[in-house]
């Protein structure tokens, strides 16, 4: 199997999850961009913001996880 056919099954396996993945990610930055923008805060706050777009992934999904059990109990 070449590496572009191992990438094709990758993707089409977790399509779904990756396209999550990419508006999470875009949703995040252009909030955090827009607060910025409005508030002119210090550099170091706003890539500090950026980078808590990772806890902040990890524990809504966490979160959403916890929920379906919840519901499912």
């Amino acid at each position: 199997m070449s590496l572009v056919d191992t990438i094709r099954e990758h993707v089409r396996d977790h399509q779904r999850g990756m396209v999550v993945d990419l508006v999470f990610a875009i949703a995040w930055v252009t909030v955090v961009s827009a607060i910025f923008d409005l508030l002119q805060g210090p550099q170091w706050a706003y890539y500090l913001t950026l980078a808590g777009g990772v806890v902040a992934y990890y524990g809504f999904f966490w979160s959403l996880e916890i929920a379906r059990e919840q519901q499912r109990s």
